[in-house]
């Protein structure tokens, strides 16, 4: 999948795989890549900045823990995080539909208009 198909979209990926769980940056292109079933494939060079950047505006927080001898950064969603991915998900409904509704004419529109 082209990587540029991810950006617009890459903070709601971002706050779905930390909605479970603490992870930290590997373990978060991990587990995009497997719910993906391995279509996605984020850089690091890619999330690093995006994660910052969703630190910075609350929507996340991150936090210093061992791991395996290892300090890692994990990172967590906020309450705030948890809204923005609510809307980010109601958008995405939204979008799938209006496109799925004229590249797929044939099929029932959601909102029960017909093509």
């Amino acid at each position: 999948m082209r990587q540029d198909a991810v950006r617009g979209h890459l903070d709601g990926l971002l706050l779905a795989v930390l909605e479970a769980a603490p992870l930290h940056g590997y373990a978060i292109i991990t587990a995009v890549q497997q719910r993906s079933g391995g279509a996605l494939e984020l850089r690091t060079g890619t999330i690093y900045p995006a994660l910052n950047r969703l630190e910075r505006l609350g929507l996340l927080r991150s936090t210093w823990e061992s791991e395996g001898g290892r300090k890692r950064r994990c990172y967590v969603s906020t309450e705030a995080g948890a809204r923005f991915l609510a809307d980010e998900r109601t958008a995405w409904r939204d979008f799938t539909a209006a496109i799925g509704s004229v590249l797929d004419p044939v099929a029932p529109h959601p909102h029960g208009q017909g093509a």
